[in-house]
């Protein structure tokens, strides 16, 4: 690699035409890249229980609804300006884009008896009279209807919503959805304005779906941009200090912007030619891309600036920063790339999209590092400032410290360590989709309000099997159906249950002339089949029991909302669920009980493990071969410390302060381990340079190690630590939760290689000097 990289600083106009067409492919390439908010990119294809899901969907209505929420100023649903508002609403609703129906108070159908006809007709048919009795009595309809009460009106009747449904085509999934939240935006302005009094939220899974796909966008329109001001910033910072010339710290400025560019452009091009879609995860891999290659850049750079410093020409001081760093900076590649392809461990293909564009990136901006780099540098003019000596004698001073009071450290560190470990089991795995929101959007401020007001987000469905066609009319499947919904709204989890049993009590009660003793089961499967023959017909326009009942009237679909619960509490209830139906449910009935909030759920805890397994295994691997290459078994054992120390405390402090952990940290182990590593590998590369090389005893070989990398590493930290901790301002915790937990971990990581391996090398030499003597 050496000769290459001096080939290139001979030959340097060809070298930057080289990479110019490089590049010039990957911005073709770019042209096809397409953002994916669509949760279903969080699931194999055989992801069970996105199996479970797709065949749910496939047997009733699809589930991609949207909640038109109403809030009367007088907190009054049932007077005639309410109504007239939630009728216009409803009414609209129907002609959004790919809308398959829209449900409300006003249209929900109602049953009566006319002899032996069953009429049903809209709770608020549209010549009703609202008369102060009229509306009296529609309320008290409504409020002790069990399919209405917490999902179209509130308990204090205080809250209404239109609950839309589409259907959407799926050809072109990124502009339809976005399509129809924009149609339901421009509706919402429309009604609220003409109902000064009225205030609309929209909350569902359109609209979470529809909140991903906008987060991502913000991510790429405003932290990206800012990471790549921060990091070029901090360079030509540092860069006018090394040099002391403004015009030096420009050019070297300008080329690592370049090896930026060339990365980014060259990593997420090779992807989207793949077939890798962007997503809410894969939109920050820019960031973490240009973080690293400035990593690269800055080592290079740094040495070749102190060896202008020490009177070399331009060309002798970059061939001498060249030779130095050309193993550790390929070292440090290999294993960051090892450490993010770990992420391939993850059950979500976006953090696995994730890892693999990271990883072409990085070897990208390793290889342009040691080409392209130096090929521009060498172009340009460069100086150097012989004052800047003074931070590498402050960080000898320190380097003396630590070897003299290496004991103390290692007992410091072991009292941390011991601390952070004893925290790890607080850390609880849970995913709150709607709280992985910023409580400052007003996606999160109106699911929050509508969770309290009206219905929750997660939910679980059951579709119950009778085991034949037409089953769903048998007695003692009703009986066994209306048993398992009671059952399921008496768990501490559920705040609602909606079971069609409900309705057909209500149909039998209508039909015995609305008296309430009626209120139960049919007793026979004829008048039950009967019943349900009659609700059919008499259904209004656009309505129908698609989503309550399967085509061949063989299941019914029972759903379930849950409280605000945790992800541990979600898969219990799951659990007893399928053992009731198991014990007290007829053999056909068994169902496992699927939704998003369930895929969720169980892909947390299995990629929590996947991931922890991936990490382990990548950071054995790397301690393999920095062993190998640094050819000692200790040295290898001693960066293993070093690498997995950060990570270890890290997680215990997040357990302390916070205690939750979704899908997104169980990957930042597998994120920052390649980072990690970076420092031990030029630390101990450095020092093994003094002992072998130069002959240095422990002590002066940490301190010349600190010498020659400890400012790098300091600049480094700063700017990986700033370009990340710019991801905490994503509105999207997913994203914000990963960059605040990978910038801390990086801090630990500097201080445990500045501290901690030091203090371990002078253990080590101890070590063997005891077994000698």
């Amino acid at each position: 690699m050496l000769n290459l990289s001096l080939w290139c600083l001979r030959h340097p106009k060809t070298t930057i035409l080289i990479w110019v067409l490089l590049t010039a492919l990957g911005i073709y390439s770019l042209k096809n890249a397409k953002l994916d908010s669509d949760y279903r990119i969080f699931f194999d294809e055989d992801n069970p229980q996105l199996v479970a899901f797709e065949q749910l969907q496939a047997l009733y209505d699809k589930s991609d609804t949207l909640f038109i929420v109403l809030t009367p100023a007088d907190g009054k649903v049932f007077t005639k300006s309410s109504l007239e508002a939630i009728r216009e609403t409803t009414d609209r609703a129907w002609r959004l884009p790919y809308v398959s129906r829209a449900e409300s108070v006003i249209n929900f159908p109602n049953t009566r008896a006319d002899g032996d006809n069953l009429i049903v007709d809209d709770l608020v048919p549209e010549s009703l009279e609202l008369t102060e009795s009229a509306l009296l009595e529609i309320q008290k309809t409504a409020i002790e209807e069990p399919l209405l009460i917490n999902r179209l009106i509130s308990k204090n009747a205080d809250v209404a919503a239109v609950m839309v449904t589409f259907n959407f085509p799926e050809a072109d999934l990124q502009h339809e959805q976005p399509e129809a939240v924009k149609a339901t935006r421009a509706l919402k302005s429309e009604i609220e304005a003409r109902h000064s009094d009225m205030t609309i939220r929209l909350v569902g899974r359109v609209m979470l779906n529809n909140a991903i796909r906008e987060a991502a966008l913000y991510d790429m329109g405003h932290l990206v941009p800012l990471a790549l001001a921060i990091a070029l910033l901090v360079i030509a910072v540092y860069m006018f200090y090394a040099s002391g010339n403004v015009l030096t710290a420009l050019f070297a400025t300008f080329s690592s912007l370049v090896i930026i560019l060339v990365s980014v452009i060259g990593a997420e091009g090779t992807l989207t030619a793949l077939g890798v879609h962007l997503s809410s995860v894969t939109v920050n891999a820019p960031t973490m891309i240009l973080t690293l290659a400035v990593a690269d850049s800055l080592h290079i750079l740094i040495t070749f600036f102190q060896q202008l410093r020490l009177g070399s020409s331009r060309l002798e001081a970059m061939q001498e920063s060249l030779r130095l760093n050309i193993e550790p900076v390929w070292l440090t590649s290999l294993t960051t790339v090892i450490g993010f392809l770990c992420l391939n461990f993850s059950d979500a293909p976006p953090f696995r999209d994730l890892g693999n564009t990271v990883a072409v990136g990085v070897a990208l901006a390793w290889l342009s590092a040691i080409t392209l780099l130096p090929a521009c540098m060498i172009l340009f003019p460069s100086r150097a400032n012989k004052s800047s000596q003074e931070d590498i004698e402050l960080l000898k001073k320190g380097a003396r410290w630590i070897t003299h009071h290496w004991q103390r450290v290692l007992i410091v560190t072991s009292i941390v360590a011991t601390s952070a470990i004893a925290c790890l089991p607080l850390n609880e795995l849970n995913d709150n989709w709607v709280g992985y929101f910023s409580e400052r959007l007003p996606v999160r401020q109106d699911f929050e309000y509508v969770s309290d007001k009206l219905t929750g987000v997660n939910t679980i469905e059951f579709s119950l099997s009778a085991g034949e066609s037409g089953g769903v009319a048998e007695p003692v499947y009703l009986e066994k159906l209306h048993n398992f919904a009671n059952w399921l709204e008496s768990q501490p989890e559920i705040a609602h249950v909606y079971s069609f049993s409900h309705t057909m009590k209500r149909i039998n009660k209508s039909m015995h002339g609305d008296d309430p003793q009626w209120y139960r089961l049919p007793d026979s499967r004829q008048l039950a089949a009967q019943y349900l023959l009659l609700y059919e017909l008499s259904l209004p326009y656009g309505l129908d029991l698609t989503n309550q009942i399967n085509m061949d009237k063989s299941a019914l679909r029972v759903t379930g909302i849950f409280h605000k619960t945790r992800t541990s509490e979600q898969l219990s209830l799951q659990r007893r669920a399928q053992q009731w139906l198991s014990t007290h449910g007829l053999p056909a009935m068994w169902h496992e009980g699927s939704s998003t909030s369930m895929m969720f759920a169980h892909i947390s805890k299995r990629n929590a493990i996947s991931m922890f397994e991936g990490t382990l295994l990548g950071m054995l691997v790397i301690a393999a071969i920095l062993a190998v290459v640094l050819r000692s078994v200790g040295y290898g054992l001693l960066s293993l410390i070093t690498i997995m120390l950060p990570v270890v405390i890290a997680f215990g402090a997040w357990g302390l302060i916070m205690s939750e952990v979704g899908i997104a940290l169980s990957v930042v182990g597998g994120v920052t381990l390649g980072i990690v590593v970076d420092y031990t590998v030029h630390f101990l590369s450095k020092y093994k340079r003094a002992r072998v090389e130069m002959g240095l005893d422990t002590d002066q070989g940490i301190e010349y190690a600190f010498g020659t990398v400890g400012v790098a590493l300091i600049v480094t930290t700063f700017v990986l630590c700033a370009n990340f901790g710019v991801l905490g301002f994503s509105p999207f915790a997913m994203n914000s939760h990963m960059g605040i937990m990978t910038a801390c971990t990086i801090i630990l990581a500097l201080i445990a290689q500045l501290a901690l391996l030091p203090a371990l090398l002078m253990a080590y030499r101890h070590y063997i000097r005891s077994t000698r003597g």
